[in-house]
């Protein structure tokens, strides 16, 4: 399993920094419209829907719903100014920070309120899409940050999300498989234990500042991006829980097997579902 992981993540990790940084603006949302209906599609099963035909008008909603956040806030005039957002995209976005705070208290008191929300498809479709919209839109508003002025930018950004969520994965998959004792969540998600999720923490906080050493950060940047990196870490856990909790109860392993060794396109984005739409806001507000 771990020889499989890692040669998917061998292949898909310059693909994705390809597509970050070298696809245009257009392009970019377009492929990750492709991606984010995929996720959508592996959503099916966790909704209980075990038919093709209910599954596909899911992800044709769910694209029309992307489509027409993409109709009114066209990437190209997303941001107003460097650092000030479109009053809609922020509206999206403190939306998504509000569905995650619910997200997390289902999961904190997971099972107790889960008999209600799994015996309603409708109300985990309305999870589905919260999760889902609010992903493309934030990958999206980080992307075309002062895009006109460095088409680079928003890559750059998008590469220290990335090395935040991914340096917390790898350590939190070692730190908690050589000194994993204590339960994260146990009702959850068995496997992940607080040694794991401090390692995961550590790790991205020790990366970040090695690549702020690097680019010759203020002390004041430095510490920005640091609290921002304890917060999108901890909240990349969020968001892996929160998939785990969905597949627990739909008595579902894996979302999918597209991806060798990690399962489905949700199992491989379901931490940055959740730090998307907060690494922009945190960008947004505070910037660095």
């Amino acid at each position: 399993m771990l020889k499989q992981r890692v040669i998917t993540a061998l292949i898909l990790a310059p693909a994705a920094i390809s597509a970050i940084f070298y696809l245009p603006l257009n392009y970019f949302a377009a492929l990750l419209l492709a991606i984010i209906a995929i996720g959508a599609w592996e959503w099916g099963p966790l909704m209980g829907f075990a038919t093709k035909t209910r599954r596909s008008i899911f992800v044709i909603i769910t694209s029309v719903l992307i489509a027409l956040v993409w109709l009114i806030l066209s990437p190209e005039n997303m941001w107003l100014a460097a650092k000030q957002l479109h009053d809609y995209a922020m509206i999206l976005l403190w939306l998504s920070v509000a569905w995650w705070m619910v997200a997390a208290v289902l999961m904190f008191a997971y099972p107790k309120y889960s008999n209600f929300w799994s015996s309603h498809r409708s109300i985990r479709g309305v999870f589905g899409w919260l999760t889902l919209v609010p992903t493309w839109l934030a990958f999206v508003v980080i992307r075309s940050n002062s895009y006109g002025e460095d088409p680079y930018h928003g890559a750059q950004l998008l590469m220290f999300l990335f090395l935040m969520v991914w340096s917390a994965d790898v350590g939190a998959y070692f730190v908690g498989k050589a000194f994993g004792k204590h339960k994260l969540m146990p009702n959850v998600s068995p496997g992940k234990t607080i040694e794991g999720f401090l390692g995961g923490i550590i790790s991205a906080c020790i990366l970040i500042a090695v690549a702020a050493y690097q680019l010759n950060w203020t002390s004041g940047q430095v510490t920005t991006v640091l609290l921002v990196t304890v917060l999108i870490t901890t909240v990349s856990v969020l968001g892996d829980l929160n998939e785990s909790m969905f597949k627990r109860q739909a008595g579902v392993k894996d979302s999918g097997s597209i991806l060798p060794g990690h399962g489905g396109i949700l199992d491989r984005i379901d931490s940055l579902t959740a730090t998307a739409p907060i690494f922009a806001l945190c960008y947004v507000l505070f910037g660095w």
